[in-house]
């Protein structure tokens, strides 16, 4: 008979060794979902799938700097203290490359289209270990965008459905992280939108965990019996307050956010654009690692014969020149119209669309960026330019 657990409600916090983090993946397996986390590879903490709690990067931190990324040695063993990488959760619930349906001629030279939808092609289910708190609102973002409106995307939408999202609070920023100014970090909320909320506590006691379920399915996690879950030390709940306020008070960077829209909408001929665009690659690496940037084009392939076609939608920028291709040519020719298009909308217009900021504070864009280009920086010139 396997051994009885009593019943976890949604809200009550637990502690888990973090020792017995392969109970937390053998119960996710065991209902079928995926995990998908950090790890470390190529020099730099990615996401990937996992099957092993011994695949998590324990003990790396990351160094910070506008265009540069280091990997360092931590002096204990946590899992989830580092800022952010190279990749955001959008690669999983936004995918670079989804096919949107294929179509096959017949002998007769007829064509049968077949579109991918949740019928033909499933949505992988994915649990999503360790969303820090700014990529959970990049994800919220992501949510209003996708699937908050008239149209459901038919590719986000069910793999968002499908997700089963283990958030972590962060305790270790970046040189280059900013949410606590954006309001979207370091902690997490009681009404934080996951269905576990962890807080991961490393001292001279070694690495504990504390979690919350935060939704039915969480609490039905919680549940199974084969977790081997305790009530937690009476002083967790308080170090775990401690750590994130801590880790407020030590981010690397501010962004000033009031007013910020109205700013850039009165200072778009600002000369801050021209000197931004001499140094700016026209790259579009800011937008591919951003979390919240959703942007896509489609493009169809035929095989050699012609008998079998596809229609795939990757990721697009708004930095590539064809993005802005009407007939007859682009709209934004210049790489200063094409930066101030990116800046002002995920400051600025964004609220207009979607009720919010489209930053979170990550500094993916600043890190990633080949030539160390500072969002808060050129926010802050434009904002002194502009007065009180």
């Amino acid at each position: 008979m396997e051994p009885q657990s009593p019943t976890v409600t949604a809200g009550q916090p637990r502690e888990l060794a973090q020792d017995d983090l392969q109970a937390l993946f053998d119960a996710l397996t065991a209902r079928g979902w995926t995990v998908v986390g950090p790890t470390e590879r190529d020099g730099a903490v990615v996401l990937a799938e996992l099957t092993r709690a011994d695949q998590l990067p324990h003990g790396v931190g990351v160094r910070l700097a506008p265009g540069g990324y280091r990997l360092r040695q931590r002096e204990d063993r946590a899992a989830f203290a580092h800022s952010a990488g190279p990749q955001s959760w959008k690669n999983f619930l936004h995918p670079e490359r989804a096919r949107l349906w294929q179509a096959d001629r017949d002998e007769e030279g007829g064509v049968t289209f077949t579109p991918d939808t949740e019928e033909t092609a499933p949505a992988p289910r994915y649990a999503l270990l360790g969303v820090h708190p700014c990529d959970l609102a990049a994800i919220s973002r992501l949510d209003r965008v996708l699937t908050g409106g008239a149209f459901r995307d038919p590719v986000y939408g069910p793999r968002r459905d499908a997700a089963f999202v283990i958030a972590v609070a962060c305790t270790d920023p970046g040189e280059l992280c900013f949410c606590a100014s954006v309001g979207t970090g370091p902690g997490l909320r009681e009404d934080a939108p996951c269905d576990l909320a962890v807080h991961e506590i490393a001292d001279r006691d070694g690495v504990r965990l504390m979690i919350s379920a935060h939704s039915g399915r969480g609490a039905e996690l919680l549940s199974d019996p084969r977790l081997p879950l305790r009530e937690p030390h009476p002083e967790l709940p308080e170090l775990a307050r401690r750590r994130t306020e801590d880790a407020a008070q030590r981010m690397g960077r501010e962004l000033e956010t009031e007013g910020l829209r109205d700013v850039l909408a009165g200072t778009l001929d600002s000369s801050v654009w021209d000197e931004v665009a001499s140094r700016c690659l026209t790259c579009g690496n800011c937008t591919m690692v951003c979390p919240t940037c959703f942007c896509t084009t489609t493009e169809d392939t035929t095989d050699l014969t012609g008998e079998h076609a596809e229609r795939w939608r990757r990721w697009d920028s708004c930095f590539d020149l064809d993005f802005s291709y009407v007939h007859g040519g682009s709209v934004r020719t210049s790489g200063r119209s094409r930066y101030r298009q990116w800046l002002t909308h995920k400051l600025g217009t964004w609220h207009d669309q979607f009720g919010s900021s489209g930053c979170v504070g990550c500094g993916r864009c600043i890190v990633w960026c080949p030539v160390g280009i500072d969002l808060t920086v050129e926010a802050a010139r434009l904002r002194e330019e502009a007065g009180p």
